[in-house]
């Protein structure tokens, strides 16, 4: 029978693929030229990582949430999520995420 690893397990293992991956695109954008860098954002900026089009701004709680009409995924910065759980426990899902992207 598997043996279910323990949550502080999941998340440090999560945390280091994290890092591995973040490392490897930090990496990655040090060959980028900065108007190559500057054409991605234009190219990319307000657009759905998942469907590609455009995203809508909402306002929720006085954060600014990007939300795709057509796939109903939603963005959210750091800082805004930060300010979101501000009222919410310490526990439970979101802020265990929040704690595998953290630096």
């Amino acid at each position: 029978m598997p043996v279910k690893p323990h949550e502080a397990e999941e998340e440090y293992f999560a945390r280091l693929e994290f890092e591995r991956k973040k490392k490897q695109a930090d990496e990655q954008m040090k060959l980028v030229s900065e108007e190559e860098k500057e054409a991605l954002q234009k190219a990319h900026y307000m657009h759905c990582p998942k469907c590609g089009l455009g995203l809508i701004e909402i306002e929720y709680k006085q954060v600014e949430i990007d939300e795709c009409p057509n796939c109903k995924g939603f963005w959210i910065d750091a800082d805004a999520l930060d300010r979101l759980l501000v009222d919410t426990e310490k526990s439970g899902f979101l802020p265990s995420v929040l704690r595998i992207f953290k630096q």
